[in-house]
């Protein structure tokens, strides 16, 4: 693939400077408008009038074709993810709040973090779990799925603080995110998405602006208590818009695992760190290019 391709069009300009290069050197340029015909004829005749030898452009134009292919930058994609493990990260937010812990969806919500941990193909992962406040439960690791013994021990036991507050788990990613030096990522936010305060779409709109998604899987409560809030999937889907995310449904997990597992290389490659993935062999092209250039140096007869 070509990582610069509008250079080719220089090409276009190029064969049209050639030809009108190689129309003036064929001929004697302004003499023949300063010359009588009749003159100028008798003089070639008489062999005083060598016209220009059009094999003379050859060579420029040989080095400047070669020289804007290397520009274009002729690439191939580099499959190393883990070179580019610090360009993309993932962080899960866990809501542990006692109307998914006790709702009976818990295992839900366990099931669509597995499953992101499954997909995160060598990015790193952190996970975070929070109810009335938020905690870190792993720094990023390569090994995405060294957290699923964690996944397997959540209950609503783990976090002390009652309520939701996804607010705090948002700022406490970008916290993650700003620490672990990555460039861009997606949080993935396990919730009923009870208590969106305008604190959650604040942090959500501020992680988009700084490259870094905000998705949600929709918790959804197999059983309510009287107390218990509803699932709010409109508050969650507004806070996914605003972060520039997708909104998934826990309970079918595999398609927004499949899209946050796609979309982040692609994501990385058309942005200012594209050039990262990509081998440019321009660089070789130029080597070739020494070779038309020496014939400029050739000696003249």
């Amino acid at each position: 693939m070509l990582l610069r391709p509008w250079w080719l069009l220089a090409l276009l300009a190029l064969a049209l400077l050639s030809y009108l290069a190689l129309r003036r050197v064929r001929g004697l340029g302004a003499w023949e408008q300063a010359f009588d015909p009749a003159l100028l004829a008798a003089m070639e005749r008489f062999g005083h009038v060598v016209p220009g030898a059009a094999r003379r452009i050859f060579w420029p134009v040989a080095v400047a074709a070669i020289a804007i292919l290397a520009l274009s930058g002729p690439a191939r994609r580099i499959a190393d993810p883990d070179t580019f493990r610090n360009l993309d990260g993932i962080v899960l937010a866990i809501d542990l709040s006692r109307s998914i812990a006790e709702g009976g969806s818990l295992d839900d919500a366990q099931a669509a973090a597995q499953m992101i941990l499954q997909r995160s193909a060598g990015r790193p992962v952190a996970m975070i779990v929070y109810a009335g406040e938020a905690y870190v439960a792993s720094a990023f690791t390569l090994d995405a799925l060294a957290l699923s013994p964690v996944l397997a021990v959540l209950d609503g036991e783990i976090v002390p603080n009652a309520g939701s507050r996804s607010d705090r788990a948002l700022d406490l990613a970008a916290t993650l995110f700003s620490e672990a030096g990555i460039l861009s990522g997606d949080v993935v936010l396990v919730t009923d998405g009870d208590h969106l305060t305008p604190q959650a779409f604040d942090a959500a709109a501020q992680l988009a602006a700084a490259n870094i998604r905000v998705n949600g899987f929709l918790v959804e409560p197999t059983a309510r208590h009287g107390d218990m809030p509803a699932p709010d999937r409109d508050g969650l889907e507004r806070l996914t818009r605003l972060g520039d995310g997708s909104l998934g449904n826990a309970a079918d997990p595999a398609p927004l695992a499949d899209t946050i597992g796609k979309r982040a290389a692609s994501t990385l490659a058309k942005g200012e760190t594209a050039a990262l993935f990509f081998r440019d062999y321009g660089r070789y092209l130029l080597v070739l290019a020494l070779f038309p250039a020496l014939a400029l140096f050739r000696r003249a007869t």
